[in-house]
């Protein structure tokens, strides 16, 4: 009786929104510990470095849900000058890459954003895992996202 070998699996999409606030605004939003601003119910917890500060080999976990105790976040790209973050995450199951990108658009009164994720899956349960995710987080095309920044945004007058 053979069993057929473990072939992981790679899935991945992009979709972009635009925030009506310069790109000096909305850039550090996507820092880790600033998501907090617009995301209420995000809650890192450092590992590294010492303090909240936002540099390659950032290390954080955040708690996880179902079948996952908790992610470990890692920043493994941080370009200020660009506009650009990459994190890494994993868990015993999967592992994936959050990339954003921000560009200055509309005479730089607005900031596009293009997020991308990544996943790949380390086990059988790793690849359903990913699969419903990536599904469920862009179901709406991240347009919650926008919705969460805007209204934060707002929020400051």
């Amino acid at each position: 009786m053979s069993t057929s070998p473990f072939v992981a699996e790679k899935v991945s999409q992009t979709a972009s929104f635009v925030i009506e606030e310069n790109i000096e605004t909305v850039f550090p939003l996507f820092d880790a510990f600033e998501e907090r601003k617009w995301e209420k119910s995000w809650n890192p917890k450092l590992i590294y470095p010492e303090t909240e500060v936002i540099e390659v080999g950032t290390t954080f976990s955040v708690d996880g849900h179902g079948e996952e105790d908790s992610y470990l976040w890692r920043v493994i790209q941080f370009d200020k000058a660009s506009n650009l973050i990459q994190y890494f995450v994993s868990t015993a199951h999967r592992d994936w890459t959050i990339t954003v990108s921000c560009e200055s658009i509309a005479e730089d009164k607005h900031t596009k954003a293009t997020v991308t994720y990544t996943y790949i899956g380390l086990t059988p349960k790793g690849n359903e895992l990913n699969r419903h995710h990536i599904k469920r987080m862009y179901q709406h095309d991240l347009q919650d996202w926008k919705q969460a920044i805007d209204a934060y945004l707002e929020s400051l007058g």
